[in-house]
């Protein structure tokens, strides 16, 4: 049961720039697919936008076609399996603390992130993080539920089969991915600044936090958005 100490009934995060901070491994990942593949190696910068959207999109945008990205994908995926999904990842500060905090004000919680679900449970196992959410969403294998709206909306049925009240859902992300997924269902979103996203990318958003002691001022304080 949700405490008067929450203006929120139940709480969604995303996973990279959010929880994690994983670009750094994901960027090594992309580029050494990339050469495998003997396709040119993007600029370092230019590969930090691939966090966050699928990844078979923006094997597309960069230039594959449909078939090339899903090779592609594959070889990306084989890197990511040898080594795990979390390697060159780390939890940002104050996340595990903020989370524990949120649990026992008694806030359910969950992930809804656009990378595959296996992995997602493998990142928040790896890390010692599934203790605090009720339920762990991704895309779909195959990435045709990739899009974060997709995402969000099985991470809600989900919970509403679980019985949790969603009157007040709130959603935690770091790109415009995050805000335009997240307002689609009508759920009001928190962007923090330690992601990947830019200020643009927070348009629409309720508000943008750049520490997890000002998150925990808006989910478990007084601020009362939306």
């Amino acid at each position: 049961m949700t405490t008067s100490s929450s203006p929120w009934s139940c709480i969604l995060f995303d996973l990279d720039g959010t929880l994690t901070d994983s670009a750094p491994g994901i960027v090594d990942r992309i580029g050494r697919a990339l050469a495998q593949l003997g396709r040119p190696i993007a600029n370092k910068d230019d590969l930090f936008s691939w966090v966050g959207p699928p990844m078979l999109e923006s094997f597309e945008q960069y230039g594959f076609t449909p078939n090339e990205a899903i090779e592609a994908l594959d070889v990306y995926r084989g890197i990511s399996e040898a080594e795990g999904p979390w390697t060159g990842s780390r939890v940002y500060d104050g996340l595990p603390e903020l989370l524990a905090r949120i649990k026992e004000a008694g806030v359910p919680l969950a992930v809804a992130s656009s990378k595959p679900e296996y992995q997602v449970a493998q990142v928040i196992e790896h890390f010692d993080l599934k203790q605090y959410f009720d339920i762990v969403c991704g895309a779909s294998a195959d990435e045709t539920v990739s899009s974060k709206a997709d995402v969000i909306a099985e991470a809600l049925r989900r919970l509403h089969h679980r019985g949790v009240d969603l009157s007040r859902t709130l959603y935690v992300g770091d790109r415009i991915h995050d805000v335009e997924g997240a307002t689609a269902h009508g759920l009001p979103v928190i962007i923090v600044d330690w992601g990947y996203g830019t200020e643009a990318e927070a348009q629409g958003s309720i508000a943008h936090v750049g520490s997890a002691t000002e998150l925990e001022s808006h989910v478990l304080g007084s601020h009362v958005l939306g």
